[in-house]
């Protein structure tokens, strides 16, 4: 089993400047480290590289994703905007998404990267890839950046690989704490590209992600929102898991699967309010690798999104590598203990119906 890595280490001089977590530093907001800082990626590289994990893997280089790559998405008007913004001393793209002088050529290397595995991994090169990208993407729109995403990476590799290689279904399981708007609103009428989204009910973005948001037009049935209520722990990820993801995974038959990656759904995460361990993710990388290997030739890509407790979220993507690996480091995670033992992983009848209606959607698709 050969796994793809993609990194760079200009992936961590991408700057989102001071704030208090993610609001401007003014007023009574003292400067504090912006949530979407370099360490909790940068940290994951290390402790691979502490535990030699970093020797399993297979680097991919990242490259420049070029402007007619970025253009089959975003609008011209926007890329020429945060250019422009970036050529200067930065900006904001939109929605609480600061970025330094220089950021949007760390955007198109972070583009570039998730093409890069994209191809690595449709073309047989590796089994399944990784790719350790900043600025993330899953909330960028075409027109608009937000929730600290510049460009739409997985939406961008998704559709690279579907012009220059031919592969037709790609089926996408976000399981970041946060919405994945920007990929729903890429294919909301794409019947060639399931959308699942399992995420903490209306975190970010405001009043998106609802149950009822399943597509429209030929995209009809083909997205799934499953926003679980906060507090959602092992249980109800499991449950999301064997009775939505896998079914729908199954009725769709994807040529690819690609996960958005975001870790925030963790139980020290200060931006989500979910209770996940390391445990769950390596679950998670399990299950989707046994499906990508009996659905699609083991077709696996995970892009990189969000996770800001920078100690707990190295513990958990390692988790998710060595899955995607088949290999296992002598490595014990001191904070499994402490959030497997939480009171309140048992699956509440609460977090049970939303599945149920999760469940429903998936019944008509099949």
């Amino acid at each position: 089993m050969t796994t793809g890595f993609v990194c760079h280490e200009r992936y961590f001089w991408h700057d989102t400047g001071h704030a208090g977590i993610f609001i401007p530093a003014m007023g009574h907001i003292q400067p504090a480290e912006h949530a979407e800082s370099p360490e909790s990626k940068r940290r994951i590289r290390n402790l691979m590289e502490v535990t030699g994990l970093i020797d399993k893997v297979m680097q991919i280089a990242p490259r420049p994703a070029t402007p007619e790559e970025v253009l089959r998405h975003h609008t011209s008007d926007y890329v020429d905007r945060i250019k422009a913004m970036s050529d200067d001393r930065g900006g904001d793209a939109g929605m609480t998404t600061p970025f330094g002088a220089g950021s949007y050529e760390i955007a198109l290397l972070s583009a570039g990267g998730v093409i890069a595995a994209a191809e690595a991994v449709v073309d047989g090169t590796v089994d399944n890839a990784y790719a350790l990208v900043r600025p993330p993407g899953h909330h960028a729109e075409a027109d608009i950046g937000k929730g600290f995403c510049l460009l739409a990476n997985a939406v961008l590799g998704i559709k690279h690989v579907q012009a220059t290689r031919g592969v037709g279904r790609v089926a996408v399981v976000d399981y970041d704490v946060h919405h994945g708007n920007g990929t729903e609103a890429a294919f909301y009428d794409d019947p060639n590209v399931l959308t699942i989204s399992v995420h903490q009910d209306n975190c970010f973005p405001p009043d998106s992600g609802a149950i009822t948001d399943t597509g429209v037009g030929a995209g009809e049935g083909y997205n799934i929102n499953v926003p679980l209520p906060p507090g959602a722990g092992r249980e109800a990820y499991a449950a999301v898991m064997a009775r939505v993801v896998a079914p729908a995974l199954r009725a769709f038959r994807p040529d690819l699967i690609v996960v958005p990656s975001g870790f925030d759904a963790g139980g020290f995460d200060p931006l989500g309010r979910m209770m996940l361990s390391s445990e769950s993710y390596r679950s998670f990388a399990r299950t989707l690798k046994a499906l990508a290997q009996e659905l699609c030739g083991g077709r696996l890509l995970f892009t990189h999104e969000g996770g800001y407790c920078a100690v707990h979220v190295p513990f958990c993507a390692h988790a998710v590598i060595e899955e995607l690996c088949g290999v296992e480091t002598p490595i014990e995670d001191p904070f499994l203990g402490i959030v497997e033992n939480l009171g309140g992983h048992q699956l509440y009848p609460h977090q049970e119906a939303v599945i149920d209606q999760a469940a429903e959607l998936v019944a008509r698709l099949s």
